[in-house]
């Protein structure tokens, strides 16, 4: 019997987005051989879901879990709206969630070890779309608050020195709504802040002011964007005439910090040419 390495079962993994375990059986069983691992899986309802697994899933949920000074924000993707409206996709998604906030677990991997990826699988299975639990990022601090926008696309987690959860989920509810860079402006990345300044630059060379002026302009306009884009200087949502900043100061705190996820952020869709991809399956069916 040939030997069933790691590099073999990785390469599977990859090629069928099975799980480690069943990979790792199907070689043992077609020995070591992964074109027969995959003729073999194909006839099992679990290649169902490795058939999914390359499909782009861009849409689906996000969930809080916020409490006792811990705080937990969840990103599960799907490939449609349709299906992230569906109970049991929810349902996993909450199980995934609890999971991941009983152990303070924020890797993946290690969340969806055992019965949720067998769950996870197995819904695959039922729907027919792609499941992937994407990410999650947690808070913890003395008080911890949490939002997720109505439409279950956008969920925040702020964590406070002091205040309460109610001033911990406003500022989560304007976070949601005006996505800040960061919390205040000497945590923007010196990339982040040259990059912009280039661009300045550039646009004020074409005012042909004198480059005294020129560098005015500039500094003027890098210190506006790092008060837009920083939370304690941007007006509050809910009461533009104050900031966030003093929003929280009035009610004894301070912010730590805070996660946003927004469903999908930084994820490159697949356009699918429909009436391309039908004209293929008919020629090659003929």
């Amino acid at each position: 019997m040939a030997q069933v390495t790691a590099s073999l079962v990785k390469e599977l993994r990859d090629r069928t987005g099975l799980g480690m375990m069943e990979c790792k059986r199907a070689l043992a069983e077609s020995d070591g051989d992964i074109e027969k691992a995959i003729e073999e899986l194909r006839k099992s309802s679990g290649m169902k879901a490795a058939k999914k697994a390359g499909r782009t899933a861009a849409d689906g949920l996000v969930a809080v879990k916020a409490e006792n000074g811990y705080g937990l924000v969840l990103e599960v993707n799907s490939e449609t709206d349709f299906v992230a409206r569906d109970e049991g996709f929810q349902g996993f998604v909450g199980a995934v969630l609890d999971a991941a906030y009983a152990g303070k677990q924020t890797d993946i991997a290690t969340v969806m070890a055992g019965d949720l990826e067998s769950a996870r699988e197995a819904l695959v299975q039922k729907i027919g779309e792609n499941i992937s639990p994407r990410r999650a990022g947690s808070i913890e601090a003395a008080v911890v608050g949490g939002y997720v926008h109505s439409n279950n696309r956008i969920a925040v987690v702020v964590g406070l020195t002091g205040g309460d959860e109610a001033l911990a989920k406003d500022v989560a509810m304007h976070v949601a709504a005006v996505n800040p860079a960061v919390v205040s402006s000497d945590q923007m990345p010196a990339e982040v802040i040259e990059a912009e300044r280039a661009i300045f630059v550039a646009q004020a060379a074409e005012s042909g002011k004198p480059a005294e002026i020129v560098e005015k302009m500039v500094q003027g306009r890098v210190s506006k964007f790092l008060k837009e884009s920083s939370l304690v200087d941007q007006p509050f949502v809910k009461d533009p005439d104050i900031t966030v900043g003093k929003l929280v100061a009035a009610g004894g705190a301070e912010i730590v910090g805070f996660v946003r996820f927004e469903v999908g952020e930084g994820i490159e869709k697949e356009e699918v040419d429909f009436a391309a991809e039908v004209a293929a399956q008919v020629k090659s069916a003929s």
